[in-house]
């Protein structure tokens, strides 16, 4: 098979009996992957803030686990890792948590900004000081990170969320040159626009608008080709891949013809 054509991750196909450990599920994509795991057959541990979110799936989907859990609490994080592994093993490791406020250069806040590295990013940081020390000694498993179309390039009213989502790019990037071969997975989710909490107060047009439940499938589907970037919808995110290429001069007067800022 050529280089081209060979998945960057090893294809997950069948999930009956494979654990998954998500942080950031009790709501929006998270949480429609967590169903869509759970009637896949996987054996899926959820953790959030939001315990009574936590504990409705867990009543609804009989075998699954809740671990409850803020991204800010690295201690926490350590202990619910070694947990997870007792209880079920640590195949797949996928972090949700995310945090959004439309923010711009003219109404600056500081506050804000670090709010969104540190749930965005820094959350992430602190689930991989506790799962790779987990992950690395049985030379297998899978990490995948939620980040966002947002994180191509540069866009407005996205001065605090978008260098947060790219941060989580390159990490991925890096992180797969160094587990890959150690039989580690490493897949980096961007979507689209997703109809969930985080977009409700967007007060602009969302082009290709669609449901957690289609983006579970979407991220679902990615993991059985064995994609390092998964992104959806794709007649959306082609053209922002499209556009990540251009020169500065055309992108910037593109977006701004685009969004009208």
């Amino acid at each position: 098979m050529s280089l081209f054509l060979k998945p960057m991750n090893l294809p997950i196909t069948d999930w009956r009996g494979r654990s998954v450990w998500l942080i950031g599920a009790s709501s929006g994509i998270g949480l429609a992957t967590a169903k869509a795991l759970h009637a896949a057959g996987a054996r899926v541990v959820v953790s959030a803030r939001n315990a009574e979110s936590l504990q409705r799936f867990v009543d609804a989907h009989p075998g699954t686990q809740a671990v409850v859990l803020d991204v800010s609490d690295a201690t926490a994080i350590t202990a619910a890792a070694r947990y997870v592994q007792t209880q079920q093993g640590l195949d797949v490791v996928m972090y949700c948590a995310g945090y959004y406020q439309p923010v711009r250069a003219t109404s600056y806040s500081l506050p804000e900004m670090l709010r969104h590295q540190d749930v965005n990013y820094t959350g992430a940081l602190r689930v991989l000081d506790a799962v790779l020390p987990e992950l690395l000694p049985q030379q297998r498993g899978h990490i995948s990170l939620i980040s966002s179309v947002a994180g191509f390039r540069g866009l407005p009213q996205s001065l605090a969320y978008g260098p947060t989502k790219a941060a989580l790019i390159n990490l991925a990037e890096a992180l797969y040159y160094d587990l890959s071969p150690h039989g580690i997975g490493v897949s980096i989710i961007n979507p689209g626009f997703v109809e969930t909490p985080l977009v409700a107060g967007n007060d602009f047009p969302m082009p290709a608008l669609i449901t957690p439940e289609k983006a579970a499938q979407e991220i679902l589907k990615g993991w059985r080709q064995g994609a390092f970037q998964i992104h959806f919808p794709k007649r959306f995110t082609r053209m922002l891949l499209l556009l990540r290429v251009l020169p500065y001069r055309w992108y910037f007067a593109l977006v701004r013809r685009g969004t009208g800022m």
